[in-house]
């Protein structure tokens, strides 16, 4: 026990006096001469003895009247458990990502926790809010009450390590209460890293009732007819027991198709057809979950010639004029004797066929090639410079050329996931007539294999930046080394090779991947692209981040738009390019586990929970009221005493 005002116990020396009092009596007795006290001898003797007692009581009962006074004005309290702590500033992180539309018992997880921060913080509570959107630094519930009431949902997943960057950023004098309120959908243990001993953290974990829930997860041209395009539409099921879901494909706001489907399986494609003409829409399911990911928006822009330009003798370039044919492609074959470099950076693929020598000046206008969206595909000689070829493909990653082998090779494994081969077969063949190549080099590859050789190592292998290929063969594939060009799958590797994303894609960006995109226009000085477009019912525009580059323009749009949708890329009011923005998929899976994340973290049912956990082990028991009462019970007690002991 422990006292505020430990100096008023001095006043406990007081207690001498009563005691004075009562065992020196200062009044002198008085005789009286009276005639026969025979009779009063025994009821004066039964008077003296009871006066004793009654004395003794009285004596008692002030003695532990004045010290229970004495001890209520000195302030005695028992010091609480945690009341280091009981001076803490307040933090509350609060999930607002997508994953928080799920719904609980009471509601939408992420309303319910807005309406329990209303009901359950007090008023006068200073702390600081940090959402994955905004921060509020040392307020109150009064004042972002608004704020939270209109909290939007994010398209930026739950980052712990972010949001605990921005606390340990706040410099405090005392410690820091930390209370995160999340699904904890998608977190890893290793995010909860931070949160270690120096900070008192609390999690508040709500639980969806409905876990199953389905996704879009993408949008790809599965294959390409004469006038029409079959799309794939990828889903995502994440549960069991699923009912017949519609789907819905919409084209400028008009329903296009609509079909029925059921997710049998984790993963389903749903294949529809459209015309090769401008597509500007998206395409939706309804289902009884998470509502973010039911919409996938994408545009995909009228066939357009693609520009391939191969470098090399005219001879071994003959088999690509029949496969880039001048119905789909512009392609033009150069010995680089004769290549005018301005040439490049107009076209969307490159073929280095069968190069001795690749000069310096070549190495470098490729780099800004690659770099400014277009595919590169080398098609080594047999007597080529190494040397050379290795400092080209320093470039663009890892892949370097070793010795020479003349060893004759089959290709008999097919990388059938790899997007090379993405709509060329409808099932893995194993009855393949493989090609061979007579002499080939060793190569060093960190990306896997688009084709092997059946030792496993690679006959064609590819590096990507996100926007481009480089595509790179270990051995010459003229007839005099390889059977390659008799294969059937020279036609589609080469095809696919030089379609370039950027013109012939599906246009379909995730907010905040930060993936560039290009665009063919010239600007002049002062001149800057906008996107703008309308979504959700509200028209949104921003500036993205641009740089000019000859003939074309590279923009990063970062953490914009903050709505997914269908958008323009403007040039004052001219619109340049259709494209389209969706929100990111990390948070569509409800039933994945957090338990494991979580474990060794303090886990706490609601903040109300909180709250009182806090107050109970920090506020001091003070029982100086016990005092009070008790002075005022031994009070009451001197005058029962007083009245009726005689």
């Amino acid at each position: 026990m422990q006292f505020k005002h430990p100096e008023i116990l001095y006043f406990l020396f007081l207690l001498i006096i009563p005691i004075l009092v009562h065992l020196f009596q200062l009044r002198r007795f008085k005789k009286e001469l009276f005639t026969n006290v025979r009779f009063l001898k025994e009821l004066s003797i039964q008077t003296r003895k009871s006066s004793k007692i009654k004395k003794w009581l009285l004596l008692a009962t002030r003695l532990l009247l004045f010290t229970c006074l004495v001890l209520a004005f000195a302030q005695p309290f028992f010091e609480a458990k945690d009341h280091k702590n009981k001076s803490n500033e307040t933090f509350i992180v609060l999930d607002n990502s997508f994953s928080m539309q799920a719904k609980g018992k009471k509601g939408e997880l992420l309303k319910r926790a807005v309406e329990d921060l209303l009901e359950h913080v007090p008023e006068n509570q200073p702390f600081s809010l940090v959402t994955n959107t905004e921060t509020f630094w040392n307020t109150d519930i009064k004042s972002i009450r608004k704020d939270l009431q209109n909290l939007q949902y994010s398209a930026a997943a739950f980052d712990p390590v972010s949001a605990l960057a921005k606390i340990r950023s706040r410099k405090t004098v005392v410690g820091k209460d930390v209370i995160v309120i999340s699904d904890a959908v998608g977190l890893q243990s290793r995010q909860l890293n931070g949160f270690d001993k120096d900070l008192n953290s609390y999690f508040i974990v709500p639980n969806a009732e409905q876990q199953n829930n389905v996704s879009i997860d993408s949008v790809f041209i599965n294959q390409t007819l004469d006038n029409f395009y079959e799309i794939g539409v990828k889903l995502s099921a994440y549960g069991s027991d699923f009912g017949a879901l519609p789907i819905a494909l919409y084209n400028q706001g008009k329903l296009a198709a609509k079909t029925v489907v059921k997710p049998d399986t984790s993963e389903k494609t749903i294949r529809f057809t459209i015309p090769k003409e401008d597509f500007h829409g998206y395409v939706t399911i309804e289902d009884n979950s998470l509502a973010y990911d039911n919409t996938y928006y994408f545009s995909l822009s009228k066939p357009k010639k693609t520009n391939v330009l191969s470098i090399g003798e005219a001879a071994k370039s003959q088999f690509l004029s029949r496969i880039y044919t001048p119905d789909e492609f512009d392609y033009n074959n150069f010995a680089l004797e004769s290549l005018d470099y301005n040439r490049i950076e107009k076209q969307d693929a490159i073929v280095l066929n069968e190069l001795v020598k690749i000069p310096q000046a070549l190495q470098t206008t490729l780099k800004s090639f690659v770099s400014k969206g277009g595919n590169l595909i080398v098609i080594p000689a047999t007597d080529i410079n190494v040397a050379d070829l290795n400092a080209l493909l320093s470039n663009f990653g890892g892949m370097q050329f070793k010795a020479g082998q003349s060893l004759e090779k089959r290709i008999t494994k097919i990388a059938f996931n790899n997007p090379v081969f993405q709509s060329v077969f409808e099932k893995q063949v194993t009855n393949f007539q493989y090609p061979s190549v007579k002499s080939s080099f060793a190569m060093a590859a960190s990306t896997p294999a688009i084709l092997s050789y059946e030792d496993q190592s690679a006959f064609l292998a590819s590096m990507s930046n996100g926007v481009s290929g480089v595509y790179v063969f270990s051995g010459a594939i003229n007839k005099m080394n390889s059977n390659f060009q008799n294969s059937p799958l020279i036609v589609p590797v080469f095809y696919n090779m030089a379609q370039n994303a950027q013109k012939t894609g599906i246009s379909a960006l995730s907010i905040g991947a930060n993936t560039p995109v290009f665009i063919d226009a010239l600007l002049a000085k002062d001149e800057i692209l906008n996107v703008r477009g309308n979504a959700d019912g509200s028209t949104e525009k921003f500036i993205p981040t641009q740089q000019i580059l000859n003939n074309k323009v590279k923009i990063v749009c970062n953490n914009y738009p903050s709505l997914a949708g269908n958008y323009g890329i403007y040039k004052q009011d001219e619109r340049l390019k259709d494209i389209s923005f969706n929100y990111p998929r990390t948070e569509s899976n409800l039933r994945a586990d957090h338990e494991s994340a979580l474990s060794g973290q303090k886990v706490i049912e609601s903040i109300e929970a909180v709250l009182n956990t806090l107050q109970t082990d920090r506020t001091d028991n003070e029982i100086w009221k016990w005092f009070v009462i008790f002075t005022l019970l031994f009070l009451a007690t001197e005058l029962l005493i007083q009245k009726f002991v005689k």
